[in-house]
């Protein structure tokens, strides 16, 4: 294994070398490594294939803005596609294989769609082709389009690696550790400040590791890991190496990505990556800059690479990307990469400056043309050669290209602000209205020379260091080079014929632009998805400002008025399983165990998720052969002697203060204000706009103290509104509001005997008769000898019903109390199925009804909006569209023919009528089958429904093929008096 474009120098480890796989060829680099370094240390140049045309691709840069280089890493559950070559840390036995072709690389069969039918499917021919004819699109266009698209692939394996999230806390984040980055988090460590320094390279030290830069008479890379290694021993500093800061939000709050075991073979316990939340009072972006390509003719080859992208690779990783590379640049940094080759001994063969003015320097060896360009290359694997626009052909395997630099701008966007163009730099430089509390310098703010980004990074640091009332430490000027930089504003060759490429990875090109200009679309936004210029995976870092440039010129007007896209979060590709972190699998959405759980798993209970919570759904028994057999003995066993049912998970909002009772006469729309002490009543919340919110019953057992019980699912949105109402609409309303929900255990015990089973539970000082405590009573009680407790008398089954409720810790005990002490009555515990039966069976309004489109009128409930006083949703909820006279209303529905199975769902139709939705009269929102009445039972929402009793309509559900004749009858089918809840 002979690294054959391999140099000496670079800041790579020979002593430590590595054994990895491209393409199944085994292959070797060393410690510090690249993946893209590495496979050009091997003469490894074709990478990839781009993504419309599969074009040959070749590495182009070396860092996260890289388009071309992405592959496919690891195998099996562990392969992870669209990984950029640039930023893989090398490891030993790494396995990457490129990606986007058909057949092996060499030879991509899709490369057809480049050589016969790139005439026809230029920018936008999507919109027009696949558009007619209609029939076409199912049976022939998609199925083309979803073979062809995608970049890489996915084993669809569970993925073994785990994540994690974080949260740190600093005085000063400062983002990005180049020479800027590096100094400024030295001189805050040294005021005291607490630091965090963070960077997405592995080695930090930015363009100081890739060029030949002094500071202070030390090689570049030399200060830096000696100023790391200072900084890593000081308390108030933490260095994230490998970290991206990905986005910038409110309040200085900054999201980052920490790969902790990327470039491990093996993991072990710790996670692969962490999702960092950063907290700082400020924040210093030095995050750098990006150099940007130039468009001619077949800019895209193999070999043709950044010059910038060229240096680092010589210097850092000691490769050498070509025998013999000519130069293309517009600006004087293209020079310096010239100018690195030759001191090295190696072959320059032209310098290309599109300007018209004197040589820089003088570059042995290299033909130097000034004001030239060039048109085409060639070499469709590999670039062979380059022509110029007076036809001058020039030998090359490496072209390095230089546009000039455009600052990383992204962070100081992500709160809607804009960049400036700079005429001077020709590029977008940080805009006015930068994220709270941050700062920029160094590159990122238009300083490219060293001396001036370290100059700048000392300014604003200190700035820093006042605003947050330290003392500036003592820091001697360094003393670096002051490298001299200007550009032209010159974006690609006008005079090329061939097509030249501005988003290389998708495709873009010269030509895309103006069409796209041409066609009408001429906003940014516009042009930007009608090419999809910058919308691959480097979101345009590299493509965007050329596509600019050629957009401005089109529309004659200047870069800055043409404008940007906008800049968002992330700012590079963030993995979903870091974004979900230990959110999987059964942890994907975290359940809470009620009280009871322990002693339901021991009765062989069947759970289901409810909310947030695991409940019981019914308990079966042996010789039960299906689920409805042992809900239907539930409900028949707790209508004619007892059940149990733990809702704890009910909200329960304890809510107190001299104004609670005219805070709760806001938020409900019926009064509360005269509500008895020792009383319950249901409450109905309104929406701002008048629509059903949230239904349930508060008690009062004070003057000034109020309990609140919400549905399970609502239990947490219900809060936060009272939250919203106490500090927002009330703020000067004396009442404090706090959740219970997890503070109390709460069992329904309903049927006949629920008294009785109780008197041998709750203490003898309570009397719970039908005199001493009524329906809609509550108390706080003892029971189990001394136990407190609240009770309340409330039904939702119809049947005679308490509420029993006791601290959480007792609730364990609290049921297998209440199950010894009803073993005389049978008693029987019953589920959420059950329950659910038993709340159909009464026509009570629950989650199907309570969808967020339902009025109380629709509901039946409009009579419970109180006219004496306000509160939220009562105006709204008047208006004459809420209101009309054939407005939807609750009511019950039966099969005609008995035995007719009921689906939730279904519309209701005249019958005869056609099945269309101009006539829908309304839906079918609750169904079960009800043992009492020995059929399936509904209700739901008709149009007149109070008003057409007795009438028969159709249920219609084509969905789930069921179509059957209902009758309209009431909501209450059991006990419509409702004389046992009272008795």
């Amino acid at each position: 294994m002979t690294q054959i474009d391999r140099i000496s120098g670079g800041l790579i480890d020979r002593n430590t070398p590595m054994e990895f796989f491209f393409n199944g060829k085994l292959l070797q680099g060393f410690k510090g490594d690249t993946l893209a370094s590495a496979l050009l240390a091997n003469g490894v140049r074709l990478m990839g294939r781009s993504f419309k045309y599969h074009r040959p691709r070749g590495v182009l840069t070396s860092g996260s803005e890289e388009p071309n280089a992405l592959v496919e890493l690891g195998r099996n559950a562990y392969k992870e596609p669209n990984t950029r070559a640039t930023v893989v840390e090398l490891f030993n036995k790494l396995e990457a294989n490129s990606q986007n072709h058909r057949g092996p690389l060499n030879f991509d069969l899709m490369a057809v769609s480049d050589l016969f039918l790139s005439p026809f499917i230029g920018a936008g021919f999507y919109y027009k082709t696949f558009m007619w004819p209609a029939s076409f699109w199912e049976k022939l266009y998609e199925p083309i389009i979803r073979m062809s698209a995608g970049l890489g692939s996915l084993s669809k394996l569970e993925d073994p690696d785990h994540y994690d999230k974080g949260f740190l806390h600093c005085d000063i984040l400062i983002i990005g550790a180049g020479p800027t980055g590096i100094l400024s988090a030295l001189v805050a460590a040294k005021a005291g400040a607490k630091v965090i320094l963070a960077d997405e390279d592995f080695l930090m030290g930015g363009r100081l590791n890739s060029e030949n830069l002094e500071i202070d008479g030390l090689p570049g890379f030399v200060w830096a890991q000696q100023t790391l290694e200072q900084l890593s021993n000081m308390k108030n500093v933490k260095v994230l190496n490998r970290t991206t800061v990905y986005g910038a939000y409110d309040h200085g709050i900054f999201g980052a990505l920490e790969s902790c075991t990327d470039h491990l073979r093996e993991s072990g316990s710790k996670p692969r990556q962490i999702l960092w939340k950063i907290y700082s009072k400020k924040s210093i972006l030095t995050a750098g800059a990006v150099e940007r390509p130039l468009a001619f003719g077949n800019n895209d080859r193999p070999g043709v690479m950044m010059a910038g992208a060229v240096r680092a690779y010589v210097n850092r990783w000691g490769v050498l990307p070509g025998k013999r590379t000519a130069v293309f640049t517009n600006n004087d940094d293209g020079w310096a990469t010239a100018r690195t080759l030759t001191d090295k001994g190696f072959e320059v063969t032209a310098v290309i400056d599109s300007r018209n003015c004197k040589p820089i320097e003088n570059i042995p060896g290299a033909s130097i043309i000034m004001g030239g360009s060039i048109v085409d290359t060639s070499g469709r694997k590999r670039i062979k050669n380059i022509k110029l626009k007076n036809g001058q052909i020039i030998p090359c395997d490496c072209l390095a290209i230089s546009g000039g630099w455009s600052p990383n701008v992204h962070l100081t966007c992500h709160q809607r602000g804009r960049p400036n163009w700079n005429s001077d730099l020709n590029a977008f430089m940080p805009g006015e209205h930068l994220p709270q509390n941050m700062s920029v310098a160094g590159a990122v703010n238009g300083s490219f020379s060293l001396s001036g980004a370290l100059s700048e990074g000392l300014k604003v640091t200190n700035n820093v260091i006042d605003s947050l009332g330290l003392k500036k430490p003592k820091i001697k000027k360094l003393q670096a080079s002051d490298e001299a930089y200007s550009s032209s504003a010159f974006w690609y060759v006008k005079e090329s014929v061939k097509r030249g490429w501005v988003d290389f990875q998708n495709d873009v090109t010269v030509k895309d632009i103006k069409q796209s200009y041409a066609e009408g679309f001429r906003s940014v936004e516009h042009m930007k998805r009608y090419t999809t210029m910058g919308m691959a995976t480097d979101q345009g870092k590299t493509s965007n400002i050329l596509g600019l440039a050629i957009m401005s010129e089109c529309t004659g007007k200047p870069i800055q008025e043409t404008g940007t896209t906008i800049f968002r979060p992330p700012y590079t590709p963030i993995p979903l399983g870091a974004l979900a972190g230990r959110s999987r699998g059964k942890n994907f959405r975290p359940y809470r165990l009620t009280p009871s759980h322990e002693w339901s798993e021991e009765q062989g209970a069947i759970f289901v998720e409810v909310g947030n919570w695991l409940r019981a759904q019914w308990y079966p028994k042996s010789g039960e052969k299906s689920w409805r057999e042992s809900v239907d003995r539930e409900v028949l066993a707790t209508r004619n002697s007892v059940g149990i049912c733990d809702v704890t998970t009910l909200g329960k909002i304890d809510i107190q203060g001299s104004d609670a009772a005219d805070f709760l006469n806001i938020v409900y729309a019926n009064a509360f204000g005269k509500l008895s002490v020792g009383k319950v009543r249901y409450g109905l919340m309104l929406r701002e706009d008048g629509i059903a919110y949230d239904d349930g019953t508060t008690a009062r057992f004070g003057e000034n103290h109020f309990i609140m019980t919400t549905t399970t699912a609502n239990a947490v949105l219900v809060f936060r509104r009272l939250e919203f109402v106490r500090q927002c609409l009330c703020p000067d309303m004396d009442v404090h509001i706090i959740s219970t929900t997890d503070a109390w255990a709460q069992f329904a015990v309903a049927g006949p005997n629920s008294r009785k089973l109780l008197e041998k539970i709750v203490d003898k000082a309570f009397g719970i008769s039908n005199e001493d405590f009524p329906f809609m009573a509550c108390a706080e009680i003892t029971v189990c000898n001394g136990t407190p407790a609240r009770l309340f008398r409330i039904s939702f089954s119809g049947e005679l019903a308490y509420e029993l409720a006791v601290p959480a810790r007792y609730g364990d005990s609290l049921i297998r109390a209440l199950m010894n002490a009803g073993e005389e009555f049978n008693v029987t515990p019953y589920g959420t199925e059950a329950l659910g039966v038993m709340r159909i069976e009464k026509g009570h309004a629950a989650g199907n009804e309570l969808n967020g489109q339902t009025t109380a009128l629709n509901l039946g409930l409009e009579k419970m909006i109180s006219q004496k006083k306000d509160s939220i949703g009562k105006v709204l909820a008047q208006r004459p569209e809420m209101n009309k006279d054939d407005e939807i209303k609750l009511v019950g529905f039966r099969p005609v023919n008995q035995g007719d199975r009921l689906v939730a769902g279904a519309h209701f139709l005249e019958k005869g009528v056609e099945e269309i939705l101009e006539n829908d009269l309304g839906w079918m929102s609750s169904v079960c089958y009800s043992p009492i009445l020995n059929d399936y039972i509904g209700i739901g929402f008709i149009k007149n429904g109070n008003k057409r009793m007795g009438e028969i309509v159709h249920a219609y559900d084509k969905m789930r093929n069921n179509s059957v004749d209902v009758k309209i009858c009431s909501a209450h089918f059991v006990d419509p008096e409702g004389d046992r809840v009272r008795g």
